[in-house]
């Protein structure tokens, strides 16, 4: 933890090799601070290099709120931009989310605003509870998604859709994410938790070798040509594959 008191983001892995990781500032509706920044990057950081992990669920504290986006008293306080630009370069949790080898599961309730959703668009699978509140309010208050929003979400849901939620700033419910591809499942908050493990459950029974070389096939074929693309299959699908003699 980079700052004083309490930690704003913790983290638990369990003997099965899964990793809780639960946003804590329900006080604050877990609002994206630079504390919470410092807490993920160094959660983070130890998960790449823990050999025993085997998946990652992200969670918000509290009733209210998944993630209710950056903290706006905190706006401005960097010493310029410079500075803000370098800190965000060098502890870039996004990339750290995405990279991650193992599955990543973000189970999110009440309010999933800015960059609590676009933490979610990092992770491979998003659950919410159908009393969830979606929406990306960068425009409307003068900027543009910092946290990957403006790659990740038209990656996920398309260009047509994607311009939509980022030029009206508009909000909209489980229900509509679900219909657009922003979130996989919808649950009710009772059965949020049990959902998320079942969730889990289907993936983590695979080959952990194979999970991960899917993922990078995906990851890595993303922003190339397809004969690039199937040539990183290929590479990928070698290591896999069993060797007949």
């Amino acid at each position: 933890m980079a700052h004083g008191g309490e930690a704003a983001a913790l983290c638990k892995v369990d003997d099965s090799g899964l990793a809780r990781i639960t946003l804590n500032r329900p006080e604050q509706l877990n609002a994206f601070n630079v504390q919470m920044r410092d807490d993920l990057f160094d959660i983070l950081t130890k998960l790449h290099a823990n050999p025993d992990l085997d998946a990652v669920l992200i969670t918000g504290a509290g009733e209210r709120a998944f993630c209710s986006g950056a903290d706006l008293t905190e706006f401005g306080t960097a010493p310029s931009r410079v500075i803000a630009r370098e800190a965000r370069y060098l502890r870039d949790v996004w990339s750290l989310l995405r990279s991650l080898p193992v599955p990543t599961v973000a189970a999110m309730h009440g309010f999933s605003i800015g960059s609590g959703l676009e933490m979610a668009l990092c992770c491979d699978f998003r659950i919410a509870a159908d009393n969830t509140r979606f929406r990306l309010p960068e425009v409307a208050l003068g900027m543009i998604p910092f946290a990957t929003g403006s790659q990740s979400l038209p990656r996920v849901i398309g260009r047509a859709l994607a311009l939509d939620l980022l030029l009206t700033s508009r909000w909209f419910d489980a229900d509509e994410a679900r219909r657009m591809g922003v979130i996989h499942r919808v649950a009710s908050p009772e059965r949020l938790a049990e959902e998320s493990e079942a969730l889990l459950a289907e993936t983590r029974r695979l080959p952990r070798g194979a999970r991960a070389a899917a993922k990078a096939a995906l990851r890595r074929g993303a922003d190339v040509t397809l004969t690039n693309g199937l040539q990183i299959e290929a590479a990928l699908a070698a290591r896999t594959l069993p060797i007949r003699t």
